[in-house]
């Protein structure tokens, strides 16, 4: 594209070589030239793709947030979530399944040399009760605890968050470590 300024209110340009796909439209290379810029356009995801020079701001995770309590085994389905957040008060020390979804294996949506973050966030009342074992796929995990111990208690009356990377380092095993309770009040 070749343009040359005339004055402030006035551009020529010769915008005949826009390339489809760009999210400008328009054309024209004399008299009145249009331009639509498509603000919508979004870039698919959802297959893997080569990203180069690309900066994402503040990328929006899915979240689930339910007034339940999580039971003695609580689902953490991480095809449809990052973070879980159950708002209903604890009762009991509990275990974290981690699965793909009610139908799908975490196994089976990680590639071997894969890696996911997720979070999980619990509610204390009075009596505070803490993340007891993790499993995937309902097999029983060993978490590396972030200061090498796993927690001795939550936090009463507070809100208590978790966060997990778990990687996959070959069919159905997994390397998992593991933070917290944080505490927020």
């Amino acid at each position: 594209m070749t343009k040359a300024r005339t004055n402030a209110d006035n551009v020529t340009a010769d915008i005949a070589g826009i390339t489809a796909g760009t999210g400008i439209t328009g054309g024209g290379t004399s008299g009145t030239v249009t331009i639509a810029i498509d603000t919508a356009t979004t870039a698919d995801l959802t297959t893997t793709q080569a990203l180069s020079n690309k900066t994402f701001i503040t990328p929006e995770e899915r979240t689930t947030v339910s007034t339940s309590a999580p039971t003695s085994t609580t689902n953490f389905d991480a095809s449809t979530q990052g973070v879980l957040y159950l708002t209903g008060s604890t009762t009991s020390d509990w275990t974290l399944n981690v699965r793909g979804s009610g139908s799908a294996t975490l196994n089976s949506i990680l590639a071997t040399g894969d890696s996911m973050s997720i979070i999980f966030i619990v509610t204390n009342g009075g009596t505070a009760y803490k993340h007891s074992a993790m499993t995937i796929d309902g097999s029983a995990q060993t978490v590396n605890w972030s200061g090498g111990t796993a927690p001795a208690a939550g936090n009463a009356s507070s809100k208590d968050a978790y966060s997990f990377t778990i990687f996959k380092t070959a069919s159905a095993t997994f390397t998992v470590f593991g933070a917290g309770p944080v505490k927020y009040a």
